[in-house]
């Protein structure tokens, strides 16, 4: 009997211990991969917030005729200058190139229709196709202002790696004065006092036009929390009469305060703080 109530004892132990859960040996690495698997569907970039600009510039005829406007008041600017113009020094007029002379809104639809955003790689790719289309008016005053014996200097930040494609597009729309000496890139700096200092020692600058303030004076190089509306109000007198400005809502020096000057925060943050500084009711 004694016997017996031993064997019993024992079986029952021995069945206790068979029915404990036993950790299945590589469980736990096949929850974790299935978790790797089942991931949250990344965020897609987007360029849309330059779709209806882009669409403006390419599509509407208002553009046109700001940039016929602008133009033709460029030509009776130039002749009320010319009779006081420095007899001292030769004559010119200095321009920017990008939205200015030529239009490079392909490349910012093809930034929207790619869902992609700037790259100096991309930029590059576009500018070497050299198939810009000039702006409207641009190649007739600058011709113009060559029959007057007015020089163009076209003084732009795209890269020095790529002026002789740029040289190439200015050439195969017509622009004037289309040489190493007046297609002034940029160099080290983006700045562009330094060049335009360099053509003040042999030239009467009689007008400057761009699409950014800073294609004027580097004055409006360091924008504050005032947007440089302050600096542009103090110098009003200069617009229409030195500086003539072009439309490019697309993109411009303006955009950096409004990311507090940090332009390489994420696309979420940018869009964060486009609408939070909006005025409205």
């Amino acid at each position: 009997m004694k016997t017996t109530i031993k064997i019993f004892i024992i079986f029952t132990i021995l069945l206790s211990f068979s029915c404990k859960r036993v950790p299945v040996k590589g469980k736990q690495d096949k929850i974790d991969t299935l978790k790797q698997k089942i991931k949250k569907p990344e965020k897609k970039y987007s360029s849309d917030y330059l779709l209806m600009a882009t669409l403006w510039y390419q599509k509407s005829a208002e553009m046109r005729a700001i940039y016929y406007q602008t133009y033709n008041f460029a030509k009776t600017i130039l002749l009320n200058k010319l009779p006081y113009a420095d007899t001292l020094k030769r004559k010119a007029i200095v321009v920017d190139i990008d939205e200015t002379v030529l239009d490079n809104s392909p490349f910012e639809a093809h930034c929207i229709l790619s869902n992609t955003s700037y790259s100096r790689k991309e930029w590059e790719t576009w500018v070497n196709k050299a198939s810009a289309k000039a702006l409207p008016g641009a190649v007739d005053f600058l011709n113009y202002a060559k029959y007057k014996d007015v020089e163009t200097f076209y003084v732009s930040n795209r890269r020095k790696n790529l002026k002789q494609k740029t040289m190439q597009n200015l050439i195969d729309r017509g622009f004037p004065f289309v040489d190493s000496m007046h297609v002034l890139l940029r160099d080290s700096v983006s700045t562009k006092r330094y060049r335009r200092a360099k053509i003040l020692k042999n030239y009467d600058i009689l007008l400057y036009i761009g699409d950014n303030l800073t294609d004027f004076s580097e004055i409006y190089e360091d924008r504050d929390s005032l947007l440089a509306k302050n600096l542009v109000d103090k110098n009003i007198k200069s617009f229409g009469k030195d500086f003539l400005i072009l439309p490019n809502p697309m993109y411009g020096e303006w955009e950096k305060p409004v990311f507090k000057n940090n332009m390489s925060i994420s696309p979420e943050k940018k869009d964060s703080l486009r609408k939070a500084i909006l005025d409205s009711y």
